[in-house]
């Protein structure tokens, strides 16, 4: 065989092996949800942003909770019947507060039991969409965070001390601007919490004089945008939070390495269910 033979056998083995490997890599993905699914007699949705090392040309990109991310997971939510469980498997630093809103009513407007699973961290965004479930099962060393809103890179809270600690006189108009700005968008948040926990409270049992303290805790900007909330530190606060993942989820965070651009963050069996009968929550390994 000539060398150009060669090269050619070289070039096509090198085009064809990623495609092999994405496809056995999406076939165990869907065969594991599957699984988790026969399991549970729910349906699976994941929400995975891998975002820790994706560059574009030497600039780091974020991935968070977008439009097309609401998009997709509220159609998983249709085609749910109303009495299959909804499984919601969470790997998230937050995102858009408008996305995070639609899936989180979604949820909670889920007639069966909504089940938030937490393998890493669900932070921001995703600990709202964890606050409108019925249950959050967490890795024993995952953890949540606070749900204050930020302008930018500031907190909406941060920019209000100003206004605390300075005569008005001494503030530029544009920062008054941004505290009112700033004074709204706590207000929005705390409403809209206060909604889902109070929504929540016949199915989970969240203890209705703990409300004003979560909500004090999460959207006040009394810690860091970033602070990270544990188990502990969530059942201490009230939520309705129980520490040990099953097995599978773990696999299934195994099939979602870090990502080369372009891969989809939700993930479903784009089929309607039939209705089926519930089956034991835990899964028997």
């Amino acid at each position: 065989m000539s060398l150009v033979n060669l090269l050619i056998v070289f070039f096509l083995i090198s085009s064809i092996s990623p495609l092999i490997q994405r496809f056995s890599t999406e076939r165990r993905r869907l065969m594991t949800i599957q699984a988790f699914e026969r399991s549970r007699g729910s349906r699976v949705i994941l929400l995975i942003h891998r975002q820790e090392s994706i560059s574009f040309l030497g600039v780091p990109v974020s991935r968070f909770i977008s439009i097309e991310d609401s998009e997709q997971v509220l159609r998983a939510i249709r085609l749910t019947p109303p009495n299959v469980p909804i499984d919601l498997i969470l790997h998230t630093p937050g995102g858009l507060v408008l996305a995070t809103e639609q899936i989180a009513r979604a949820l909670v407007r889920h007639p069966a039991k909504v089940t938030v699973f937490v393998p890493h961290y669900a932070m921001s965004g995703g600990t709202m969409l964890a606050m409108a479930a019925d249950e959050i099962v967490m890795d024993e060393n995952a953890v949540l965070g606070p749900v204050d809103p930020q302008l930018g890179s500031t907190p909406a809270a941060s920019v209000l001390k100003v206004l605390e600690d300075k005569p008005i006189s001494e503030i530029d108009d544009q920062t008054i601007v941004t505290a009112d700005i700033a004074r709204k968008a706590i207000r929005q948040v705390q409403k809209f919490v206060r909604a889902l926990l109070e929504d929540c409270v016949p199915k989970r049992k969240i203890e209705p004089e703990r409300i004003d303290r979560i909500i004090e805790a999460l959207t006040t900007g009394q810690v860091t945008h970033d602070y990270p909330i544990s188990v502990e530190e969530a059942q201490e606060l009230g939520l309705h939070v129980v520490a040990g993942l099953p097995k599978i989820i773990y696999n299934l965070m195994d099939l979602y390495p870090q990502p080369s651009m372009g891969r989809p963050t939700v993930q479903y069996i784009p089929l309607p269910y039939e209705n089926r009968p519930m089956l034991p929550e835990s899964i028997k390994e």
